[in-house]
């Protein structure tokens, strides 16, 4: 073999030698793919405007080195979400405090009623205190918590009758998410049970239910214009609904320093903020859907307004008192927690 031919033959095994290394399966894993989840539908803005559009951060953050995978069916019934990522079911999911009131009693604090005017006011605050004063109490131990929000403010619809007085919803079943919702719907003397959300439009439109407690944007969400007929809008909300949004603690020690650091700088208050956001667009949508479908609208009346406030006193009591329980002074971080509320609204 001629030296031409030697060094052309060397040059051609190198060159092979290179794409098999760069095709090889330990280049590939250079990439983690993790698996993410809703328990809500496609078309809701918790999938395609929060989760999805975090993944699409992570991915930009990390270089490419983080990809999410939404999954096609959450592998678990909703209230099972932080047992399904602990297990390693789905890497990354969220689920709402007042589907886990047991195990998650600190978040229920922006579920009392009377929070802030949007979802973004509400969740920015709750992040602000969740990470200072909640965190190292670590409700969520078994997973790494990546982020806190809420929904927007908590309303009251039905098909019955208007509610201008707390004593209109005596006896009215009302389907409730649970925690805090659930709370208030029996102080103010309904009859409240316990299902998910993606089940309200059929126990609405058979009559099992009256009523439901529910942000602005589920009216789209679970399409309940064609039956809701009353709404009865309250200042904060009657209620509020926390989401804890968290990844397998496996699959997140097993990433690098630096792409932990990445995913987090689009998580913590940011995404908070991400979902806020989504949430009212959502909301602003819905009112107008609303009033298209001549759904009943009615701020609350001055009587229904002090008779909520009266009959939640309890409800926020009890929970200063569980916080103070657990290490954390619920008199001064529920405080704290509305001059944040203001901070927030203030644009600081």
């Amino acid at each position: 073999m001629s030296r031409l031919a030697k060094v052309t033959a060397t040059g051609s095994a190198a060159f092979a030698l290179a794409a098999f290394v760069g095709f090889s399966p330990a280049a590939q894993a250079q990439t983690t793919t993790l698996t993410m989840s809703s328990w809500v539908s496609p078309q809701h803005l918790l999938t395609k405007d929060v989760l999805a559009v975090w993944g699409q951060q992570v991915e930009k953050a990390t270089n490419g080195r983080v990809k999410m995978q939404m999954l096609a069916k959450h592998p678990s019934a909703a209230p099972g979400t932080f047992d399904a990522v602990r297990d390693g079911l789905v890497d990354v999911s969220y689920v709402t405090a007042s589907y886990t009131p047991a195990r998650h009693v600190l978040p229920l604090l922006p579920e009392l009623p009377g929070g802030g005017a949007t979802a973004e006011i509400n969740s920015v605050a709750f992040s602000r205190i969740h990470w200072k004063y909640f965190q190292p109490v670590n409700e969520y131990k078994g997973v790494k918590l990546l982020g806190v929000w809420t929904h927007g403010p908590g309303q009251m619809f039905n098909t019955k009758r208007p509610i201008n007085r707390v004593e209109d919803l005596a006896g009215m079943k009302i389907r409730s998410g649970g925690g805090i919702s659930e709370q208030m719907a029996r102080a103010l003397g309904a009859s409240p049970f316990v299902k998910p959300a993606p089940e309200s439009y059929e126990l609405l439109s058979s009559g099992v239910a009256d009523g439901t407690f529910f942000p602005l944007e589920s009216i789209i969400s679970f399409k309940l214009d064609t039956v809701v007929k009353h709404a009865t809008l309250f200042p904060g909300g009657f209620y509020g609904s926390a989401f804890g949004f968290f990844m397998n603690e496996d699959k997140w020690n097993k990433l690098s320093k630096q792409d932990q650091d990445a995913i987090m700088s689009v998580s913590g208050e940011a995404i908070a903020r991400l979902a806020g956001r989504a949430w009212d667009n959502t909301d602003r949508q819905a009112m107008e859907v609303m009033k298209k479908a001549n759904i009943d609208i009615q701020p609350a009346s001055p009587e229904l307004i002090k008779g909520v406030q009266e009959r939640s006193k309890a409800i926020v009591d009890k929970w200063k008192k569980d916080a103070t329980a657990k290490g954390v002074d619920g008199e001064k971080v529920y405080a704290e927690f509305h001059e944040e509320l203001k901070r927030v609204a203030a644009g600081q």
